[in-house]
Order: structure tokens, then C-alpha cells, then sequence
């Protein structure tokens, strides 16, 4: 997890849209290796009650690389491993999640600077998280 966001002088692409990648100059393993997240619990991990959620998150594609959106950032966060086929929206869904709960979402970390009132800083997804904003 990231505490600080770089402003190290990076030069952009000057394609149209945002690539948080490109952005943050960050990637992480989960999203290189399916092996990581083989073991995922979607309906453990799922907050509350609610599996509507989940059933919202689809595999996508951002430049032509499989992807999942990732609400807080409102960008993609791209998949570099090989999905099995039939088994797309379940990684994608399995990628998100680890993402989300190790706070590794630049959504998350632009709310512990600029959050407007204190909410819990990563949402529902792990049992305790620390108040942001």
C-alpha cells in the first residue's frame, strides 16, 4: 500500500484516456500472476448481504489487455495473465478484490488526501480498516 503518490516527472502518452498505470507508475503482482489469486473467496470477500455487487464487475478490455474497472479510481486495471476461457468476470472479479482490500486502488489513496468527511478508508471489503479524510 502506498502512502505517499509520486510526483516524480514522468512524460505521459498522449493517447485519449486515462491509464492508471501510466499514471501512478505502478503495477502489482496480482495482476501478473493468476496463482495469486487462484484461492479468492468471491462470496467470503463480497461486503454484507449484498452480491449484487459482484455481479456487476465484468472482464473488460482497456488498449486490447483484458481489464477490470475499478470504481474508486474510475479506471481499468489491466490483467496480464492468461484467463481461462468460461472464466472471465470470475478473475476479473478475483483481481478486483485483493486490490481493493490491500488499498492499492489510486481512488483510496487520493481519498486519504482530499476525502471532504472521515469514511472508512477502504470501504467494506476487509474487517477493520482505518478512517480516511
Amino acid at each position: 500500500m502506498a502512502d505517499e503518490l509520486s510526483s516524480g516527472a514522468s512524460r505521459l502518452t498522449t493517447k485519449i484516456g486515462i491509464d492508471t498505470e501510466e499514471l501512478t507508475g505502478r503495477t502489482f503482482p496480482y495482476q501478473f500472476d493468476r496463482s495469486l489469486v487462484d484461492d479468492v473467496d468471491l462470496i467470503a470477500a463480497t461486503p454484507g448481504e449484498d452480491l449484487n455487487w459482484l455481479e456487476d464487475v465484468h472482464l473488460m478490455y482497456e488498449d486490447g489487455i483484458p481489464a477490470v474497472f475499478d470504481r474508486y479510481t474510475n479506471a481499468f486495471l489491466k490483467i496480464h495473465f492468461e484467463i481461462p476461457p468460461g472464466r472471465e468476470d470470475e478473475y476479473a472479479r478475483k483481481v478486483l478484490i485483493p486490490h481493493l482490500r490491500e488499498g492499492n486502488s489510486y481512488g483510496i489513496w487520493l481519498k486519504r488526501r482530499h476525502a471532504k468527511f472521515a469514511q472508512p478508508e477502504l470501504g467494506p471489503w476487509p474487517a477493520s480498516t482505518r478512517p480516511g479524510g
